[in-house]
């Protein structure tokens, strides 16, 4: 909680401005004590501020100990996101280190007006910081609830040493409300459009944003082909966009995550100037692809020219305009450009989007930047775009053909690894081993500060409501829902199987009680069915 003072400091505060236990109309100390305590934060622009010093201080502690890493799962509404944190909370008894990643793809593909759309920066940019704001609405909301729970316990506390307990409970009451990690594509237009959304997502609670070097009227999905990047000095521009945003607003803490896609995006949009030998556009001009100036393949009409190492070259040029990089150049510009990101661009972490989860190309492309910048820190993407059995079954294998542990014709090669029956075989079994450490692993050998999962919601929800729907609608009918939902919701302690209470009826019941007292007309009497749900 935002509040450093405690129930009683909070209290002596209340009771100097009236003394007489309640106001003049009659609204009681007890009960703006109560609501002063649930009001978790005043603004989201306070959330921002409060969160962005989370976030250092989890940056920090990774620094000391790169096994205190930090996760998130991809959410696309404000009930994913708090069911999300409130599971974290009971598994773990705190919320610590758990942060919520809002992905661009899931609002172009689930939460804007156009339809579903494909990761390409064509829904509104409104779109993204409505999300920010209904998550911090929902994580706020799960403090207002499990407060209200608490000052009905303390109600009903016998005698003071009861009472005390409940009191401390209020007094360390740890907030749903953690940091957010906000994806602003490309930016959605030039420097300025970039600043303007930055300082909309900030205000609606965003402590961090994310922005990659792709251009923003050509931006694809990190995970398909044709994507092209724009020259360093232009992506610097943007990140200084968005560290104005913060500075502007007061979040002199706020967290810049700087994504290139360089390692597979083959092409630029423009030719940058060079002013110098070794600038930024010199050392980004290096890696484009080109061909020598011969009397067998002279200048044409409207083709440039370049004087690179002695000589002029010819960029090629696609019919498009757009220039090819060198083949097989991906990596180092991966490592330049997040070289220059941290560096001169002034981004607090990097974003690397790889074409598999491989701990080792990761490793070594981090390892190269740092280098450079010793404490450059990672956040990675594992993605549901990667087929993760696939992979790992795949470097599993092959890595034991090279050690002589296995012949190739022990296991099939491709798609064949897929199959259940490989599952339980001892190639399996390591592959899963590896899939439950690879967080940690490239947390600890990969500088990676935070792991997250871009879309596990849009495919939970499909699964889910395949599973769901398959059952009630085939043989099962309603022992589908109880059997896969509800009795699992209630074995599990899901506090959302008392659906009414999840959201806010025992709230609506106290306010009523606060401004009505025995007037009031209360949803929490005898008659609700969600006495079922009772604790055990």
């Amino acid at each position: 909680m935002t509040h450093r003072k405690s129930y009683a400091e909070l209290r002596a505060d209340v009771e100097k401005r009236f003394p007489k236990g309640q106001t003049a109309g009659g609204v009681s100390v007890d009960d703006i004590v109560q609501l002063k305590l649930q009001n978790s934060y005043d603004t989201h622009l306070d959330i921002a501020r409060h969160m962005a010093s989370v976030m250092r201080e989890d940056m920090a502690a990774y620094d000391a100990d790169p096994t205190l890493s930090t996760q998130s799962l991809g959410c696309w509404s404000g009930f994913h996101a708090q069911q999300m944190i409130k599971s974290v909370k009971r598994l773990r008894g705190t919320t610590k280190r758990a942060y919520v990643y809002l992905s661009g793809w899931m609002v172009a593909g689930l939460r804007n007006t156009w339809g579903h759309l494909p990761d390409q920066s064509m829904h509104e940019k409104t779109a993204v910081a409505d999300l920010i704001r209904e998550i911090y609405v929902s994580l706020r909301q799960a403090d207002e609830v499990a407060m209200n729970d608490l000052f009905k316990e303390l109600k009903t506390a016998g005698n003071d040493e009861a009472r005390n307990a409940v009191i401390e409970k209020i007094d360390n009451f740890e907030s749903h409300v953690v940091p957010i990690i906000a994806d602003i594509d490309a930016g959605f237009g030039n420097e300025h459009a970039t600043y303007l959304l930055a300082k909309e997502l900030i205000q609606a609670g965003a402590c961090c944003l994310q922005i990659e070097n792709q251009v923003s009227d050509a931006k694809q999905c990190g995970h398909q082909d044709g994507k092209v990047t724009v020259p360093r000095e232009d992506f610097i521009e943007k990140l200084r966009a968005c560290r104005l945003a913060f500075e502007e607003l007061g979040v002199d803490d706020g967290v810049i995550v700087a994504r290139t896609d360089s390692l597979g995006a083959g092409l630029t949009q423009k030719v940058p100037v060079s002013q110098q030998p070794g600038d930024l556009a010199a050392e980004y001009i290096k890696w484009l692809k080109t061909e020598p100036i011969t009397d067998q393949n002279p200048m044409q009409e409207g083709e440039l020219a370049l004087f690179q190492n002695g000589e002029f070259v010819k960029p090629q040029r696609l019919a498009n305009g757009l220039f090819p990089f060198k083949e097989g150049s991906g990596r180092d510009r991966v490592i330049e450009d997040c070289i220059v990101n941290l560096t001169e661009g002034g981004a607090d972490m990097v974003w690397i989007e790889t074409d598999t989860p491989n701990v080792d190309e990761i490793a070594g492309m981090v390892n190269a930047v740092r280098e450079v910048v010793p404490n450059a820190k990672l956040t990675y993407n594992n993605s549901p775009s990667f087929n993760w059995t696939l992979n790992l079954r795949k470097q599993v294998r092959d890595q034991w053909i090279e050690e002589g542990k296995i012949q190739a014709g022990d296991y099939p090669e491709g798609n064949e690894l897929m199959k259940p029956e490989f599952d339980d075989t001892e190639l399996g079994q390591e592959a899963d081993a590896r899939l439950q450490n690879f967080q940690h692993d490239i947390s600890t050998r990969a500088g990676v500060f935070h792991n997250l999962i871009t879309l596990p919601t849009f495919h939970l929800t499909a699964k889910s409501m395949d599973e769901l729907s398959r059952g009630y609608f085939g043989e099962d009918k309603m022992l589908a829902y109880v059997k896969t939902v509800q009795r699992e919701e209630i074995r599990r302690g899901i506090s959302a199987v008392k659906h009414q209470h999840e959201v806010g009826s025992d709230l609506g019941d106290t306010f009523k009680e606060m401004v009505g007292g025995d007037r009031a007309l209360k949803a929490g009497g005898e008659a609700n069915t969600m006495n079922q749900f009772a604790a055990e």
